[in-house]
């Protein structure tokens, strides 16, 4: 298969991904929501601790796409180097917008979020990718994970204490997080997107390199390659969650291996239905892909400014819309809560779907 010809499991696994994004992140009522769509509270994996990584993935993969017979130049460099900017700065506008005067909010912004941290990470995975050789990459990948899992774990504070891989200041992501980046956080004492969690970030972008070559290689029987790839990395991350645990806010090395070794077991059975066996069905999903940055900036700015926006002294855009379309007695409120979120889905789906038949892709 040619670079040139686009792989429908590749887009489809980005909108999905995009699609169940918006889900995790728009619910009616975040007191009633189902557990599978909430965080795990430290260690553990859910539903939701899934959508991140697994687009961090296809990020990788998209690297290895674009970049393939690409040398690295000036040109190029410059290229990575101001996407990453964009996105970066697209992250950290989405942090200080208001909805109203002065329209945005500096002293207490918060500085790490995912169009960052996506940011971060395909600058320095573009470049790895095209300065280092398949085993150096492959060599680095296993350092940052093995030396992440040291230094948290093994490394003292400098106050001499003991660190720890629970949530406090002795956990050192936590600390530099404190230390650095002090009332600029998601929570006052940490951030999952913060500083030190980005290494390892990094790592779950290289595997999507790995699999994208193998994805447009000729090489016979990838699709059982690539299952035994993906069952080894998920046994080896949860052999490694008895020393290292899964860990969404700290993307553990444990939750790199395992998230990754899922991902690329969605692909492989997408894969093998969608582009070996040429079955055709999901296009609206992979119209959602075409414009996922998009897509996923503009859901999050206008749910921002929903919960922001007044209609009354007490009640918010969201709310409003929320208790008076989706609230009844003979109905379980997570099951409502559930309901706005999809309908949300559906309207950015739908949005999609009119991008893409107008011909209109924006890229960052």
């Amino acid at each position: 298969m040619s670079v040139s010809k686009r792989i429908q499991s590749v887009d489809f696994l980005r909108g999905l991904t995009i699609m169940l994004m918006i889900l995790v992140n728009t619910p009616g009522d975040w007191s009633h929501v189902y557990t599978p769509l909430l965080h795990a509270d430290w260690n553990g994996l859910t539903l939701a601790d899934f959508v991140f990584p697994f687009f961090l993935f296809i990020v990788g993969i998209s690297i290895s796409f674009v970049y393939k017979n690409k040398k690295g130049n000036f040109q190029v460099y410059k290229k990575i180097v101001i996407r990453s900017l964009k996105l970066i700065l697209l992250g950290l506008f989405l942090n200080v917008f208001l909805p109203y005067f002065p329209f945005i909010e500096i002293e207490s912004i918060r500085i790490p979020g995912v169009l960052q941290r996506i940011g971060i990470v395909f600058c320095v995975v573009s470049i790895l990718y095209l300065k280092c050789t398949k085993k150096q990459l492959l060599f680095f990948a296993v350092l940052l994970l093995i030396g992440y899992w040291v230094w948290l774990a093994y490394i003292p504070l400098p106050d001499g204490s003991i660190p720890t891989l629970e949530r406090g200041i002795n956990n050192w992501a936590n600390y530099l997080d404190y230390l650095i980046l002090k009332g600029h956080t998601w929570k006052p004492d940490y951030d999952p997107e913060g500083i030190l969690s980005t290494l390892p970030a990094i790592v779950t972008a290289i595997t999507g390199i790995f699999v994208g070559e193998i994805l447009v290689s000729t090489t016979k029987r990838k699709h059982i390659y690539l299952t035994v790839v993906g069952v080894g990395l998920v046994a080896v991350g949860y052999i490694w969650s008895m020393f290292f645990p899964i860990n969404k806010a700290l993307w553990s090395s444990s939750f790199v291996l395992v998230t990754s070794g899922y991902a690329t077991l969605f692909l492989v059975l997408f894969h093998y239905l969608m582009d070996y066996k040429e079955y055709t069905f999901g296009n609206i999903v992979k119209y959602v892909g075409a414009n996922a940055i998009i897509i996923y900036f503009l859901s999050s700015i206008i749910a921002k400014s929903f919960y922001l926006i007044k209609i009354n002294s007490q009640t918010s855009i969201h709310q409003y819309l929320f208790e008076t379309f989706f609230v009844y007695p003979t109905i379980d409120k997570s099951f409502s809560s559930l309901c706005y979120a999809l309908i949300v889905v559906c309207i950015y789906t739908l949005l999609g779907f009119v991008l893409y038949k107008k011909k209109i892709f924006v890229k960052v």
